[in-house]
């Protein structure tokens, strides 16, 4: 499958570019960014996914969140899909922020029109590293998985459904129980259909109650005053409870400001929150990849 370099910009002796190709899987034209650290010119190395959120492309977290630094370290190939097709002309698609375009939800759609084109499952699981191993020098038995909002949902499921595939998982506030808030019943309503028992497939909360592979070690952090964790989206304390009730170690940690009679907010949604705390992914991944 062919490979076209759209970026290439050297940082910390590594190189973070941006690759165009054909999917087969989405049917449309789609980019990824991908950092190679300084180890990559010389061996194979491990290979950690990074999932956005809504409304974001390749371009947010390699931009944003500022992993590079401790990628080059710790000698790891971080690769950064978008979050959906894009350009598919489906009537609708353009419509709402939170469905459809920049928002694919790491699901294989079944519903007309979407089926056809809104496949992030599949191309997130299978194409994309595919494409990653066939084409940099990877390791592909050392590969994990991580995310934020919306694409912590696809890191958790992503590892959830696929136990032993995934050396490590963890998210920045990820949507936890999507068949319970109001984003996961549009997204899922619309690209699976009204019956909810098909929904229960995309849900980590659902999936962790009958999860039973390797031991998985899961990190999450979440910002003490993100919005979307007040609004109910997010529904982190659902999961833990289903974690802790099938004992699956899961580190859960709520990040507020270090001065409580500070009249200023803690941290929120935003790739400031998830800049502040990348580096403790970026190691937790590392011990388990054996980087």
């Amino acid at each position: 499958m062919a490979l076209k370099q759209v970026s290439s910009n050297k940082c910390f002796e590594g190189f973070q570019k941006v690759f165009e190709h054909d999917s087969a899987e989405l049917k449309c034209k789609m980019k990824f960014g991908i950092y190679l650290p300084p180890k990559a010119e010389t061996g194979k190395c491990p290979v950690l996914y990074w999932l956005s959120g809504l409304t974001c492309t390749e371009q947010n977290f390699i931009t944003k969140a500022g992993f590079q630094q401790a990628a080059a370290e710790h000698g790891l190939i971080v690769v950064a899909p978008d979050t959906s097709p894009r350009g598919c002309n489906i009537e609708g698609e353009d419509e709402s922020w939170d469905f459809g375009t920049g928002a694919g939800f790491y699901v294989d759609a079944t519903e007309d029109p979407w089926k056809t084109n809104y496949r992030m499952y599949s191309y997130v699981k299978d194409e994309l590293p595919k494409l990653i191993n066939a084409n940099f020098p990877t390791d592909p038995e050392r590969m994990s998985v991580f995310g934020h909002s919306m694409g912590g949902h696809g890191a958790l499921i992503l590892a959830l459904k696929n136990p032993g595939k995934y050396k490590s998982v963890s998210a920045f506030a990820p949507i936890c129980n999507p068949i319970q808030c109001q984003w996961g019943k549009k997204a899922l309503g619309g690209y699976l259909g009204p019956d909810t028992s098909k929904w229960e497939a995309y849900d980590a909360t659902q999936l962790v109650k009958s999860f039973s592979g390797s031991r998985l070690d899961i990190l999450i952090d979440q910002g003490k005053d993100d919005q979307f964790l007040s609004a109910g989206q997010l529904l982190p304390d659902n999961f833990i409870a289903a974690c802790t009730e099938r004992k699956i170690p899961v580190v859960f940690r709520l990040q507020q400001a270090s001065c409580f009679c500070s009249p200023w907010l803690g941290y929120d949604h935003s790739y400031f929150f998830i800049a502040s705390f990348i580096n403790d992914h970026i190691k937790h991944h590392a011990k388990y990849l054996n980087a």
